[in-house]
């Protein structure tokens, strides 16, 4: 996928890297807050060229950095925990298990510890690193306010996210416990925009949903075809299926997904029901026919970066990601 030629992008990332330097206040979390304190070192810059270089190689990692901020900021908040290495860890839940990204979290701090050791939290390495790969995977440049601060604390048994199962309702409930609305709730999983799942959370739907021994009636039928053979009965593939059907927007951060859950082509059982329960069904709509879609996913992804942020003698600053100091 190209995002734009090497010079035109260089130029322009650094015209929006400095927009980022404009001092607004976000709560604790602060617009250009390491602005002179790593030296004559831009700190987005430096993470946006180690981020550009890995997503180059590899465009699914803005897939990957939406689930890995997710999956941290909805346990003990936004605190890097999730990257914490040791025993009964978060990384060890079950729904952590095909989270990634680690290793380019990893090359991001190591270079920011040669140019300003102990400046530049994870916390904060994790979402500006996120915004970086919305915008080079076709959505918004948007402004990320810093100063978050690294936890100390990771556990496993604190790791209770929503499931592909979950119901609208219950959906709502976890999302507004965490200071986010239903319109974020439902802004926010437009990220399935991009990304995989694998069979094993689908086969009910194909086969025997909810066990009524039929398919899922609110599944297309020409998808409900589509995914059978991809995912045989009693197969023991377990192949990946995108969330987003239309294969001409896999990878793009868009308001396709919309368009395919109005269309009845949703993957995952709770994408589908975005579309059907009424508590979400008029947002869903909406979304499907707007193209300014990318502008509500960045403020929807600003609120999340704030959700249970450590700021000021809070927490630490990690010297690695993976271990406290």
């Amino acid at each position: 996928m190209a995002r734009a030629s090497s010079s035109s992008m260089g130029v322009l990332a650094f015209g929006l890297l400095l927009m980022t330097l404009v001092g607004q206040s976000y709560g604790a979390l602060q617009q250009g807050f390491y602005k002179g304190k790593c030296g004559k070192n831009n700190v987005e810059q430096v993470i946006f060229n180690v981020i550009r270089t890995r997503f180059r190689k590899d465009p699914t990692l803005i897939a990957a950095f939406l689930r890995l901020q997710f999956h941290d900021c909805f346990v003990r908040g936004c605190d890097a925990s999730i990257l914490l290495d040791g025993p009964n860890i978060e990384k060890n839940a079950g729904a952590n298990g095909s989270v990634r990204g680690y290793d380019v979290i990893d090359a991001v701090k190591s270079t920011l510890e040669k140019l300003c050791p102990g400046v530049v939290s994870c916390a904060d390495i994790i979402v500006i690193a996120t915004r970086v790969t919305v915008w080079l995977a076709g959505g918004k440049w948007y402004e990320v306010p810093t100063g978050r601060r690294d936890g100390r604390i990771s556990n496993v048994n604190d790791v209770n996210l929503p499931g592909p199962t979950i119901s609208v309702p219950g959906a709502i409930q976890i999302f507004n416990s965490k200071g986010l609305s239903t319109e974020d709730m439902v802004v926010l999983l437009g990220g399935h925009t991009v990304g995989v799942t694998h069979c094993g959370f689908i086969t009910d739907r194909l086969y025997d949903f909810q066990n009524t021994g039929r398919p899922d009636q609110s599944m297309s039928p020409t998808l409900l075809s589509a995914l059978s053979k991809t995912c045989p009965r009693n197969s023991a593939a377990n192949n990946a299926i995108a969330l987003d059907q239309n294969s001409r927007s896999v990878d793009i951060v868009d308001n396709s997904f919309y368009k395919q859950i109005v269309a009845h082509r949703g993957v995952l059982q709770i994408d589908q029901e975005l579309a059907l329960d009424s508590r979400t069904k008029g947002i869903v709509q909406s979304l499907a026919n707007d193209p300014k879609f990318t502008t509500k996913f960045w403020k929807a992804m600003v609120k999340l970066g704030s959700v249970g942020v450590l700021t000021g003698s809070q927490g630490e600053v990690r010297r690695s990601c993976r271990r406290v100091n």
